[in-house]
């Protein structure tokens, strides 16, 4: 038997997981953040991120706009795009709180199938999933990237919220409702509970 088939590739992860998780003293874990665009998601990862990284966390942000530029480059708004997109932004958060990191992720995530999806991905991982609630007339207002407009001038088609739908996360750890709460209000109802399940 050779050396590389002895190797038992899960069990040493296991193990280098739990290593890692001690010289961090963190628990790798995954925080999604699903709502409408413009509801406040990525506003609200990059400030729970801040105050993880203030409290001495090890973090890290993927966020959809930014995997649609790079990893996720190609991919529109199909169904079968749109699957592919969560995919790959569920297997990329897996491998980081494999390796004891705190995993935010700002994705609309707009259907149970896909929020499902993840969760099947994420099945052996501690997993927080966020409900940012916001009115889709409150994100038109907002408009904070200028998409509404271009919805509205014909120049974006399946679009979340618009012309294509939003599902109402079922079962969600936490919901925030941006329309009513505050930044500073959101992060302390998001940190108070998930704070116990990232402390080693």
């Amino acid at each position: 038997m050779s050396f590389l088939t002895r190797i038992d590739l899960k069990r040493t992860m296991e193990l280098y997981r739990k290593q890692k998780e001690q010289k961090l003293q963190q628990k790798g874990i995954v925080i999604w953040f699903t709502g409408l665009s413009g509801a406040g998601k990525t506003t609200l990862a990059t400030n729970l991120e801040k105050r993880l990284l203030d409290a001495g966390f090890y973090t890290v942000l993927l966020d959809g706009d930014i995997l649609r530029n790079g990893l996720n480059a190609g991919l529109g708004f199909t169904d079968a795009d749109r699957f592919e997109n969560i995919r790959r932004a569920a297997e990329t958060a897996k491998l980081f709180a494999q390796n004891g990191v705190v995993t935010l992720c700002s994705f609309i995530t707009p259907t149970e199938v896909l929020r499902n999806q993840v969760r099947l991905l994420l099945e052996h991982e501690q997993y927080e999933e966020i409900f940012v609630k916001c009115s889709i007339e409150t994100c038109e207002r907002r408009d904070v990237k200028g998409l509404y407009k271009k919805v509205r001038d014909g120049g974006l088609s399946h679009f979340t919220g618009i012309s294509s739908t939003f599902e109402i996360p079922i079962k969600p750890t936490i919901t925030v409702d941006t329309e009513v709460s505050t930044v500073t209000e959101c992060i302390e109802i998001i940190y108070s509970k998930i704070i116990t399940k990232i402390i080693f």
